[in-house]
């Protein structure tokens, strides 16, 4: 599992390890991987040149004392310092190494390290970092800890607009991930981010991402005496004469082999349709969680109606959701122009606080909701919250999300929580789009297919 901590916590965990080490020891320590990973990103050390932005936090401090590290190897370095309170005995090490102090530089370097500000720093640059970040625009930074300019505890930028963060190519934080290295829109300033681990005792944190190995252990698993009912039954009550596919991609996605049976219940038409496609689905009787909203139209109410009256776990999708009462479904899951509409909120302000919203509908729904993105965030009420970092921007397709109700369903019913099975639909919905896609455009139906391939992966 990978985990993200708040800055509160990484403070008390670091203040509580400082306490046992050597004066300066843990600022070598990042400094040491911030090191190695700038030299891994040029690929060579000897002759390279990397410019320090330097702060007056710690992120400074590392900044200056890798850039010494890194003059000693060769690499020609230059620190233009944003304040006039710097680490001193990191600045002192940096001259020794031999690196420059300039006011701007004179030549374009090959890599920014960005040591503007820390973990503590607020949403924003100030003016003079603003203007060295534009003036760098098209130089690959490595950010320490986190780009700066982003909240990071939330994923939110500054709400100003313009150069108001770095955009990083490689984000090298320590000890742990925290929620802008996660939550977009911060984690798209990110790039890739790299983890030093620096020794710290952590508690147990409120943010985290399933990793493969966590998917593998809650993948539902037939035993040997295992029968179809015992694995599982998932209804679906989608589509509709208007939105007929809707029920296929629904049925495509439940239909995945990790429940024991599908059943549809819905009009004629697009019930024959279904079996049509899906000869193994059959009709109405008993299950253990239904599927209910995708592509439902005006009937959308009545069938979240009929499916609360089994009294089992229900997802709600696309137009049920207009119609769910808090406290009535298991797993909601909107996309930012719904849940814009469930709080009575605007939808870029949604896509801006998408950790915020997600809580927020969670808490309100009194259930685990799932808001979808490039960074999927599911919430349950007590405030943990997962972010799925699987999937590909060729997802964003007519569809997906259909399919995704489908899979949440089947693995609803074959016993796993909401919180779970939420998660883990995610995952695997965005791992499948990856395959299916191989870097190019995807459909849906395409996400449908590639699904048992990758549980195979998994399983294997």
């Amino acid at each position: 599992m990978l985990h993200a901590h708040t800055v509160e916590q990484v403070r008390a965990a670091e203040a509580e390890l400082m306490a046992r080490l050597p004066a300066g020891a843990l600022m070598q320590r990042a400094a040491a991987g911030l090191a190695a990973a700038i030299v891994d990103f040029l690929g060579s050390a000897y002759g390279r040149r990397v410019l320090l932005l330097v702060g007056s936090g710690d992120n400074g401090g590392d900044a200056l004392w890798a850039g010494a590290m890194l003059a000693r190897r060769g690499v020609h370095v230059e620190a233009w310092l944003l304040s006039e309170r710097v680490h001193e005995e990191a600045k002192r090490a940096l001259r020794a190494a031999g690196g420059r102090f300039v006011q701007e530089p004179a030549t374009r370097p090959e890599v920014v390290v960005d040591g503007i500000v820390g973990i503590g720093g607020r949403p924003g640059l100030k003016d003079d970092a603003s203007r060295a970040v534009k003036l760098l625009h098209g130089v690959p930074v490595v950010a320490v800890d986190t780009p700066s300019g982003v909240d990071v505890d939330t994923g939110e930028l500054d709400a100003r607009g313009g150069p108001s963060h770095v955009e990083a190519a490689l984000t090298v934080t320590f000890g742990t991930h925290k929620a802008c290295h996660l939550v977009d829109p911060a984690a798209q300033a990110c790039g890739s981010v790299h983890l030093v681990d620096i020794g710290l005792d952590l508690p147990e944190p409120e943010l985290e991402a399933l990793q493969p190995e966590d998917v593998a252990a809650l993948l539902p698993r037939p035993t040997r005496d295992s029968q179809k009912y015992a694995r599982g039954v998932v209804g679906i009550r989608a589509g509709s004469a208007q939105y007929p596919g809707a029920a296929l991609l629904s049925v495509a996605g439940a239909n995945s082999g990790l429940c024991g049976m599908v059943r549809y219940v819905g009009e004629d038409a697009v019930a024959h349709s279904v079996r049509e496609q899906h000869p193994e689905v059959v009709g109405e009787g008993r299950v253990q969680a239904w599927v209910v909203g995708s592509g439902g139209g005006e009937s959308a109410g009545e069938e979240l109606k009929a499916a609360l009256e089994d009294d089992v776990p229900v997802v709600v999708d696309a137009d049920g959701l207009q119609h769910v009462q808090p406290g009535q479904a298991a797993v909601l899951t909107p996309h930012a122009g719904e849940l814009a509409t469930m709080l009575d909120a605007g939808r870029a302000e949604v896509e801006a606080r998408t950790l915020h919203f997600a809580r927020l509908a969670s808490e309100k729904y009194d259930t685990t909701v799932l808001l979808k993105g490039r960074r999927t965030v599911i919430s349950r009420p007590d405030g943990r919250t997962r972010v799925n970092t699987t999937g590909t921007e060729w997802l964003a397709t007519a569809g997906a999300g259909d399919v995704l109700g489908g899979l949440i369903g089947s693995l609803l019913a074959a016993g796993l929580t909401a919180y779970d099975a939420a998660s883990v639909g995610a995952w695997l919905h965005g791992a499948a789009a990856t395959v299916a896609s191989d870097g190019g455009p995807l459909t849906a139906s395409e996400v449908a297919l590639a699904l048992p391939d990758v549980m195979r992966d998994l399983l294997a």
